[in-house]
């Protein structure tokens, strides 16, 4: 939501200044300009990156469009499904965690929890790390595997923000091409009327400023919510490993689910007490 108010901000204000000082919009409307950028932006993509690439880049900017999945309440839930798994282990053993990780989408536990079933990572992470608990391995081996695996995810997230963070470098540069264009285009016209030549020196500068625009307006943001996104994932997943840990040393449930708590961030962090609330009303 705040990327399509802040994409209307950007242009309604650009818009708005262009007139304000005389301007007229059908001077800012080049198709010709607007085709070299954006398909010189597109071949470069292709050439850089695979489909597989392409098509979670493409995935990642729609899902800017719905608001952040990782909010205080999903934390809350989290630490509560985190408790509930540690009271399970405590009344009935370790071993009886294997009906649930057997078929997730079916275990009694995680079916209270739809939100968690629908993120396909964290049920394998946790899925992953209660089956090694039930093995027998020890906190220390545990902590180390699931940092490694974490590393993998954290490189994996953050290459969709690299790719749009360099595109946007390139973007001026591509304006500049469109507009060097526009130049040779508009040397074929000297000696004629100075109106037309005038409007293609016009057309010409328009290829730079999109350049810019669509670096510093857009692609530099997107690729800061883009990273942004994956620290919200990220911090999901380090409150699952926090519980883990927990488990893993028998902790109490309630340690448990404390010690995960105290993994998140400040700002979706919930406090002990609305915790204790949380795992009263379940």
């Amino acid at each position: 939501m705040f990327v399509i108010i802040g994409s209307v901000v950007i242009l309604g204000c650009l818009v708005a200044g262009f007139t304000m000082e005389g301007g007229k919009i059908p001077a800012l409307i080049q198709p010709a300009e607007l085709i070299i950028i954006a398909g010189a932006a597109l071949g470069s993509l292709l050439i850089g990156n695979p489909p597989s690439v392409l098509t979670a880049l493409l995935k990642s900017i729609l899902g800017l469009l719905k608001p952040n999945p990782y909010n205080k309440t999903v934390f809350t839930r989290l630490l509560k499904m985190l408790y509930e798994i540690s009271t399970q282990t405590r009344r009935e053993g370790l071993m009886s965690l294997e009906n649930h990780l057997v078929d997730p989408q079916k275990s009694a536990i995680f079916t209270r929890h739809p939100q968690f079933l629908a993120n396909h990572h964290a049920v394998g992470f946790l899925s992953d790390g209660l089956r090694l608990i039930v093995d027998g391995i020890t906190p220390f081996a545990l902590d180390e595997l699931m940092e490694a695996d974490l590393e993998a995810r954290r490189t994996e997230e953050h290459r969709i923000p690299g790719i749009l963070s360099k595109t946007g470098d390139a973007m001026p540069g591509f304006g500049i091409v469109a507009a060097v264009m526009g130049v040779v285009i508009t040397m074929s016209f000297v000696g004629g009327e100075a109106e037309v030549i005038g409007e293609k020196v016009g057309a010409a500068l328009v290829g730079t400023f999109l350049g810019v625009l669509l670096c510093y307006g857009f692609f530099q943001p997107l690729s800061q919510a883009c990273e942004g996104r994956g620290k919200s994932e990220e911090q999901y997943m380090m409150c699952i490993r926090a519980g883990l840990l927990g488990i893993a040393r028998g902790d109490t449930p309630l340690m448990v689910a404390d010690f995960a708590r105290r993994s998140i961030e400040p700002s979706f962090r919930c406090s002990f007490d609305d915790l204790e609330k949380a795992i009263k009303e379940g």
